[in-house]
């Protein structure tokens, strides 16, 4: 027979449990944030972006680069000790916390700033959105899109003040910081395809892709032209030939999309957005092929991405095979599998960067070794730190 109050000791152990777990979890972000204060750097922050410029020129394409994050800079934030939500709705914090980790992993990126599996077009749009607020949260998601039926669709409408739409104000706010101090400003730039999914949903859009394509070109067209946008305000707002964009296409991977509704649905509209990037002045295009695509690679190839571009990819795509397709193009960058980096023995993540310096370093215009998506927070810096040694170890082999 159940002892009477069982019910309410059991429910106080567990708020008790609860609160202990969150002064543990605050505490631990404290001592983060401290200790990083009084780190040692391996790099100074002057020398931030250097070897990124000398591989987009041309004067050091031998030289493999080490990026430990790509769009993603979630691990960067929690690393300096601040929230999560604070990589993409705090330029000052975001910025902040990654060139802080930049200099202290001595890794060769630069810092970039985005909302997040393309929810900027959400927000920009009228949805609304969830900030990323537990352990198990790497980036913003939609709670409701702006378009959920066909008169939705219908009634969609380019926003009045770009520079006001969405996260703008935040995505110039972060550029002016890297202008000001001599980096490059990478904005991330929609997909058309991912812009759309962001304003219906990914299953809404295959559905009318199959059932009503004119609905779905709607969409991809309203999403490109919003990128145009961004794109021109940018290149009006910067010196073009200082910036770099950075695009993604996951929704476009044949775990999606077969290439038949690849040529119909992406080719076109991200071609266009390409070739409008191009024509402002900017003359380089970094574009992460997320996922599977290795039926799509000869109809990227006909995309352009600049002189050089470069193209990352997820461990779906060998590097071998993207220095193939790519090679003569674009840098080569990935492609290390995150899950790996997050649950693996770093002697695995070692393993895997050799193998993958070994195919990309034969890429003419550079290669960077790089997870081939976004890393969660918690990532083991033990981990990332594999990259950093196996690029040292390539490089004293060579020597």
């Amino acid at each position: 027979m159940p002892v009477a109050g069982c019910g309410l000791a059991v429910s106080l152990r567990s708020i008790h449990l609860i609160r202990k777990t969150e002064y543990l979890k605050s505490t631990i972000q404290n001592l983060q944030s401290e200790i990083f204060q009084h780190t040692v750097y391996i790099m100074d922050k002057s020398q931030i972006g250097k070897r990124f410029r000398d591989l987009l020129s041309g004067r050091s394409t031998k030289r493999p680069l080490v990026w430990l994050w790509g769009a993603v800079p979630s691990f960067a934030v929690q690393n300096a000790g601040y929230p999560v939500a604070a990589a993409y709705n705090d330029p000052q914090k975001s910025f902040e916390a990654q060139i802080e980790t930049i200099a202290r992993f001595g890794e060769d990126g630069i810092p970039r700033m985005a909302v997040g599996g393309a929810s900027d077009v959400t927000w920009a749009f009228g949805g609304t959105l969830k900030w990323p607020a537990d352990e198990y949260s790497m980036a913003p998601t939609a709670t409701r899109y702006p378009a959920n039926s066909i008169a939705e669709v219908d009634a969609l409408a380019m926003p009045d003040d770009i520079a006001a739409a969405g996260p703008l104000p935040l995505y110039l706010d972060f550029a002016r910081r890297c202008h000001q101090n001599g980096l490059p400003v990478f904005p991330f730039i929609t997909s058309p395809i991912e812009g759309a999914r962001s304003l219906c949903g990914p299953e809404l859009l295959m559905r009318w892709m199959i059932k009503a394509p004119d609905l779905a070109h709607r969409l991809l067209r309203l999403a490109t032209d919003y990128s145009v946008a961004i794109v021109r305000l940018f290149a009006a707002a910067f010196p073009p030939e200082e910036m770099l964009t950075y695009l993604a296409a996951p929704t476009a991977s044949n775990q999606m999309l077969s290439p038949r509704f690849f040529e119909t649905f992406v080719l076109p509209y991200q071609k266009e957005l390409h070739e409008k990037i191009l024509q402002t002045g900017i003359r380089h295009i970094y574009c992460h092929i997320c996922g599977e695509h290795n039926q799509n690679l000869p109809m990227w190839r006909e995309i352009p991405m600049g002189s050089p571009g470069i193209v990352s990819f997820g461990h779906e795509v060998d590097i071998e095979t993207a220095v193939k397709f790519f090679g003569d193009q674009c840098i080569i960058a990935g492609n290390i599998e995150p899950a790996v980096i997050h649950l693996g023995q770093p002697e695995e993540v070692y393993r895997l960067s050799m193998a993958a310096l070994a195919q990309g370093s034969r890429a003419p215009r550079g290669y960077i070794l790089m997870p081939g998506c976004g890393i969660p927070p918690n990532a083991p810096a033990d981990n990332l730190l594999m990259l950093i040694k196996a690029n040292a170890d390539f490089l004293d082999s060579r020597d």
